[in-house]
């Protein structure tokens, strides 16, 4: 579990475990706040990206969360063990506040509060761009913030300069499988 299934700059093993991380939870509790969290913004992000993309991105923001998690490991030269879903799922709310910034969305213990969700995501980066730069231990603020970044970036560049240029490949693979294009 440590060596394939926990993402550590340290670790012999560092390319499986950056995509691997991202289905291995520390407890219940934390594999249920992520579930929780994705399934909140998982309709969304399906609609808009579509089942191919929606995946490729998922799968792309754990590598690249997991990646901004080593990258600043390694500049504050203290490795550690990282797991869990949230930086891909930081990638799918950067994406989704990005993509629909109007959008009201509430806090579950606190349903009657509603901000637009261009301002939750802008908060949530600074909380964790905070404990980014106060080294806060809670959470691996460096990889949500790679997750939200991911996900902003694509909203704004992804679909039009990387996955529109996939078309010839996305169409000889439905026609091979014998599915329909959309």
């Amino acid at each position: 579990m440590v060596q394939y299934f926990c993402s550590n700059p340290a670790s012999r093993a560092v390319c499986w475990p950056m995509v691997l991380s991202t289905f291995s939870h520390y407890s219940a509790i934390h594999l249920l706040a992520n579930m929780f969290v994705l399934h909140s913004f998982l309709s969304g992000a399906v609609a808009s990206l579509g089942k191919e993309q929606f995946l490729g991105l998922y799968m792309s923001a754990g590598v690249i969360s997991s990646m901004s998690s080593y990258f600043h490991k390694s500049l504050i030269k203290k490795p550690g063990f990282s797991l869990g879903a949230s930086g891909a799922i930081m990638c799918l709310l950067g994406y989704v506040c990005t993509e629909y910034p109007e959008t009201k969305l509430t806090i579950i213990f606190l349903p009657l509060f509603t901000f637009p969700a261009a301002a939750a995501i802008k908060v949530i980066m600074a909380v964790d761009a905070a404990g980014v730069l106060l080294g806060w231990k809670f959470f691996d603020h460096a990889a949500h913030l790679g997750g939200a970044a991911c996900g902003i970036t694509w909203s704004y560049w992804g679909n039009a300069y990387i996955w529109q240029k996939r078309e010839p490949l996305l169409h000889w693979w439905h026609k091979l499988r014998g599915g329909s294009v959309k």
